[in-house]
């Protein structure tokens, strides 16, 4: 019986495709990408991700002096206190109407989800009984794992992307044009995306992570360097 000889590039991709699944069992089951990037979303607004009302009272723990002190659908957010770079007085809202004087969450990267749950629990935070306990340990696990270092991708004196716009135009033009055209101007209720890039940490969360009740995907799987040139080009959009 004469044998048969696969073609190489059919042989190639048998041998890709066995690769993969020997490798595929044990990283589907230790996935937490999409978990991350639930309490991403909920860290920026958690309220619109439990299907709530914001608090009608500010947060205790707001200080009473600052901008948003009467401004409970603000400052009951995390991102509100704590940053969108995680820094909180120590990084972006160091100054300007969002500072807040208070520390951020980037010194409890690493820190046990159990305690962080109990830390959002406690008299003090107050989401006990407001924030669905899933959803509470969702963010608690962004916070110690999903955190990201922005300053490699962000310059604060400038807050310049450090990335390559020629190469974001690709990425932007195949994954985000979609929903946002190739301008940056769409959907037609929301600032362009040019507009935007005066807070590139902000960008680089929602990038990552989504977008709190719309159908924004969460980005995490990118590169971090790829989300940098994808902000790179949009600093090129119209602002109008």
């Amino acid at each position: 019986m004469k044998r048969r000889i696969l073609p190489r590039a059919v042989l190639a991709a048998v041998v890709v495709a066995l690769g993969c699944a020997v490798v595929a069992g044990p990283v589907m089951a230790g996935e937490i990408e999409s978990t991350l990037a639930k309490g991403g979303k909920i860290y920026d607004k958690w309220y619109k991700m439990a299907g709530k009302k914001a608090p009608a009272k500010s947060h205790a723990l707001y200080p009473a002096d600052k901008k948003y002190a009467k401004k409970p659908k603000s400052n009951w957010r995390c991102k509100e206190c704590h940053g969108w770079d995680y820094m909180g007085r120590d990084g972006a809202y160091k100054s300007g109407k969002h500072s807040s004087g208070i520390v951020g969450i980037n010194g409890a990267k690493g820190k046990s989800p159990a305690a962080i749950v109990a830390t959002l629990g406690d008299a003090k935070h107050g989401f006990t009984g407001l924030m669905p306990k899933a959803d509470m340990e969702a963010v608690a696990l962004f916070v110690s794992q999903g955190q990201v270092d922005m300053d490699p991708y962000i310059d604060r004196k400038t807050k310049q992307p450090k990335g390559d716009p020629a190469k974001g135009a690709a990425y932007f033009n195949t994954i985000c044009a979609g929903c946002h055209g190739v301008d940056g101007k769409l959907p037609k209720d929301m600032k362009p995306m040019g507009k935007q890039m005066g807070n590139p940490w902000e960008v680089m969360h929602k990038i990552l992570n989504g977008q709190p009740g719309e159908d924004m995907p969460a980005l995490r799987a990118l590169p971090r360097q790829v989300v940098a040139d994808i902000m790179a080009h949009m600093t090129t959009l119209p602002k109008n």
